[in-house]
Parts: C-alpha cells; structure tokens; sequence
C-alpha cells in the first residue's frame, strides 16, 4: 500500500471517529438554529456595513464606534449560543487531533521512531513562531 492509499485510510478513520461525528452533529445543529443563523447574517451585514462605511471618502467616525459596538455585541450573542458552543468544543477536539497525527507524520519525517513519536506538551509542532528552543 502506497502512502497516499495509507492517507486516505487515515481520512476514512478520522470520519469514523467520535470526535467527527460529534462535528458534524454539532456543524448540523448550528446550521439547523433558525436563531443562530439570523445572529450570523446580522453580524455579516454589520462587518459589511463597517466595511462600507472606511471606504467612504471621510469616514463617519461615530458612525463606525456604533457600528462596531453593534458587532461585538452580535458577536458576543453567537458566542453564547449553546449550539455555537457546541461546534466550537467539538471543532477543538477535531483541530486537537488532526494536530497530533500531524505531529506524528511530521516528526516521522524527520526520522523519529514512528511507533514512539507523538505530539507532547512543550514540542515542536513546525512553528517556530513561539519557540522557546528545541530539546
């Protein structure tokens, strides 16, 4: 089996997974939430109308702090929805174990014992962005 064949086996496992599935239910949910997608389509149009109103020749400044005011609170009111929530956990533990088994490849890759290797707290996961150093 040639290693893409192996990859597309991962993909197979990953959607068999329960953390994917909880995904999708969740994914479901919100696009299900009549309430949360209204909430969505307002903070679309208020980011739309910031958009429109700093490229105005003289942006109207009071404008613009209400604006922005009405978007954070849009915002805050998606972010405590319980289906929001519920997507935003489930999309950690996804994002959590695509960054292990990436970390798994990648290390592998440069020659670490596959069968050992994995991402630990305090490794490198290839950005050196915020790295204190490698051990």
């Amino acid at each position: 089996m040639d290693i893409i064949s192996l990859a597309r086996e991962i993909g197979k496992e990953l959607q068999k997974d329960e953390r994917y599935l909880s995904l999708q239910l969740a994914k479901q949910n919100s696009d299900d939430d009549q309430q949360l997608q209204n909430l969505i389509g307002e903070f679309n149009l208020k980011r739309m109308a910031i958009n429109n109103e700093t490229q105005q020749e003289e942006p109207d400044q009071s404008k613009m702090q209400s604006l922005n005011m009405e978007l954070r609170s849009v915002y805050a009111q998606i972010m405590q929805n319980p289906n929001m929530t519920a997507y935003n956990r489930a999309k950690e533990e996804v994002d959590a174990l695509l960054k292990r088994v990436s970390a798994i490849i990648g290390q592998s890759a440069d020659g670490e014992d596959p069968e050992t290797t994995d991402l630990e707290e305090g490794s490198c996961a290839g950005d050196c962005s915020s790295c204190g150093g490698c051990h």
